[in-house]
């Protein structure tokens, strides 16, 4: 049977082309450079069923006798028969390969529809997917759904997928593969708060180190689904597809429409596994963050809405002193904005605030060694401005809007949605924030978005599809029009956490939570797909302001360390010892952040659910850097060894208490329970800290210890 075969990164995929249409036959383990005759993978015929076996196909159909989810659905838009042609029957037409890249071409004659799958295994075992369907007949097509999927081995028994809500993103949940559909809907118009950055199926019981696991993301903004779909003849399919409104894309004659691309990996070695392909692919893009991610002060939580050119001043010399190398001035800047509830839209700057512009704070920046960052919201609008006024007919809402008086959608932190698919909104955004760039030198913009798209519409048709893409030409062109701009992704927080906008932006605020327990939850979990260089991660108030609870600095900056770290409280009020402290954890994000941002993550099996222990190993094995939490107290007196996983086997090395010393304040750990290595380290080979592990001191509740491993 001839066949598409591509390897690498330890897991392969084959595409079987003996047939009417292509095959999904095998993705999972690399089955070395030799297959066999593949007319042996042919299934029976059971009773009570279609004469002839049913393959999966490459892009499943109810013609060639699929009875699960199909991959293509929709209808002819013609001779007033509404769901005419709903039935595709693709067949093979076209096909080449060239190493580990592939291209299929099937085609439905009768229906006049063709579909074009590109398919990448790229070196570090992450799979990249998608579809081009084009309407070659004479007729409008109405497209409901086109979707990507991937086979799943007969030993994938257990779902595990993320969810959450704001300041609780990306929490796991876990159920057993059943017979039906696990669907995972996001209907917020973003990605959303409570989306599965990933949706993964495993062998029994898979954790961070140990399983097999087949995971997929799907690299898109707007609405979607991700799903698991166990078919009655035993079969289980993974996938996920943009998730369309009624008649919101029809494609025209000669029109195309591409999906997003479905990333997917596979891990005969646990969740670590899969993190390993994703960070991987991140890092070898062409335009990944090659420099080093600078220590971020955000003025959010220091000033909120009180603008005052002396306080921020003194911030910036708080913050210079420190070892800040970006400054970035949070919302209130422009016309009207006192709080949320005016003046979004009017993107220049308040003249009552800023009678100078916005010059003398930039000067104090820059001046200081620092970069200048900026927030925006090019995206929403408050009802209460100028540009909402001026043009009514730009506010994106259920019909099409003429004038003020037409129904908008319910108001979410009292905004609205630009329609960013209208060209002239389109433009006026672009213009203003090109402006902005021209006159000022501002390296960053923390670009956030607020509100779900509730009944977003263009023009009187569904329209979250059109903005997506219209946010991303807006993002696209921005950076081609000043070369060097870093944009961070923020949207309430982390609920637009995806490839699709990563791809155009140099890092996501992961939450708005900066409470470190929570974060070390969030991050963990965000930190499966997406590497630590690009998730902000930041030193909040010693009270956090979204939960109330009090932390030590230690817990913070342990927490804060392995991302994009940064601060965001009123530092000038740090003093003493404290303040001596936070300079030394600011030094320690320098002097690791190499490791941290280019290294493996590693994330330990800990069986004491109190404990988590994760942290980052060098790509020769030389040295790592290691973070262990109590997260909460522990059914047992003490730790006892704790396996370090992830160095090499056969390599000596020492391992040192690096942070905070035994004589910190804050009783980070019981001092009389403290084992004897921490007074002057430890030396065992990888094989020993991994199998016999070393006992950890006695940490109070909500604390954590930094632990720095060098090949000896």
């Amino acid at each position: 049977m001839p066949s598409i075969y591509l390897r690498h990164g330890r897991t392969s995929l084959v595409i079987g082309l003996d047939g009417a249409s292509p095959q999904l036959l095998h993705w999972g383990a690399d089955l070395g450079p030799e297959l066999p005759e593949l007319g042996i993978l042919s299934d029976a015929v059971p009773p009570s069923a279609l004469d002839t076996p049913v393959e999966l196909g490459l892009l499943p159909q109810a013609s060639a006798g699929w009875r699960g989810r199909p991959g293509l659905r929709g209808h002819r838009v013609a001779d007033g028969r509404p769901g005419a042609g709903f039935s595709p029957l693709l067949r093979l037409a076209d096909w080449f390969q060239h190493g580990a890249e592939a291209r299929i071409e099937q085609m439905d004659e009768d229906l006049g529809l063709s579909v074009v799958t590109t398919v990448k295994l790229h070196d570090g075992g992450l799979l990249e997917l998608r579809h081009e369907v084009e309407n070659r007949g004479g007729t409008g097509f109405a497209l409901d759904e086109l979707s990507v999927v991937l086979p799943v081995g007969r030993d994938g028994t257990e779902i595990l997928d993320l969810t959450g809500r704001w300041c609780r993103e990306r929490h796991p949940q876990r159920r057993p593969v059943a017979q039906g559909t696990w669907v995972r809907s996001g209907r917020h118009g973003r990605t959303g708060h409570d989306s599965s950055l990933l949706m993964a199926v495993g062998t029994p019981g898979f954790g961070n180190r140990h399983g097999k696991v087949w995971a997929g993301h799907f690299g898109w903004s707007g609405d979607h689904e991700q799903f698991v779909d166990a078919v009655a003849d035993g079969r289980t399919v993974m996938g996920a597809a943009e998730l369309l409104g009624s008649g919101e894309v029809v494609l025209a004659p000669r029109e195309r429409y591409v999906t997003p691309p479905y990333f997917a990996a596979y891990s005969d070695h646990g969740l670590d596994g899969i993190s390993e392909a994703f960070h991987d692919w991140f890092r070898t893009r062409g335009h990944h963050p090659s420099t080093p991610r600078p220590v971020v002060l955000n003025v959010w939580e220091a000033v909120y809405f009180n603008h005052d050119l002396g306080v921020l001043t003194e911030l910036a010399d708080s913050a210079a002193e420190l070892g800040v190398e970006r400054f970035v001035l949070d919302d209130g800047w422009f016309r009207h904005r006192r709080d949320d509830h005016a003046g979004l839209g009017d993107w220049y700057v308040d003249p009552g605030l800023w009678p100078d512009g916005l010059h003398p704070l930039v000067e104090a920046v820059t001046s200081r060694g620092m970069q200048f960052g900026l927030w925006v919201e090019p995206e929403m609008v408050n009802v209460d401005s100028d540009v909402a006024r001026a043009h009514p007919d730009w506010l994106a809402g259920p019909v099409a809007r003429h004038d003020a008086g037409s129904r908008l959608p319910l108001p979410w932190r009292h905004q609205q949605v630009l329609d960013l698919a209208n060209p002239e909104a389109w433009q006026y955004i672009f213009d203003r924030l090109d402006a902005l760039l021209d006159e000022y030198a501002i390296s960053y913009l923390k670009w956030d978005q607020n509100r779900d798209l509730a009944e977003l519409g263009h023009e009187g048709r569904p329209g979250v599809h059109r903005q997506t893409l219209a946010v991303y030409r807006l993002l696209d062109a921005l950076k081609a029009a000043h070369p060097g701009l870093e944009i961070e992704s923020c949207s309430s927080g982390g609920a637009r956490a995806d490839l699709g906008i990563l791809e155009r932006t140099d890092r996501i605020w992961a939450s708005d939570c900066n409470d470190a327990l929570e974060r070390q939850v969030i991050q963990r979990w965000t930190g499966l797909v997406v590497p630590p260089e690009l998730m902000g991660s930041h030193i909040g108030p010693t009270t956090s302001h979204t939960t109330g609870r009090t932390h030590d600095l230690s817990f913070r900056a342990i927490t804060a360390l392995f991302g994009h770290f940064g601060l965001e409280w009123d530092i000038r009020q740090v003093r003493g010892a404290a303040r001596g402290e936070l300079r030394g954890a600011i030094e320690l994000y320098k002097k690791h952040r190499g490791l941290i941002h280019t290294g493996t993550m590693v994330r330990a099996d800990v069986p004491d659910p109190s404990l988590m222990l994760h942290g980052v190993v060098a790509g020769d094995g030389t040295r790592a850097l290691f973070a262990l939490a109590a997260v909460t107290t522990s059914y047992a007196e003490q730790p006892g060894r704790v396996g370090i996983p992830g160095l090499s086997p056969d390599t000596l090395y020492r391992v040192q208490l690096c942070y905070p010393g035994p004589d910190a304040a804050g009783a980070t750990f019981v001092q009389a329970a403290a084992p004897a290595w921490v007074a002057g380290g430890a030396v065992a080979s990888g094989r020993f800290l991994a199998e016999v592990g070393l006992p950890m001191p006695v940490l109070n509740p909500e604390h954590a210890i930094l632990l720095e491993v060098t090949a000896s």
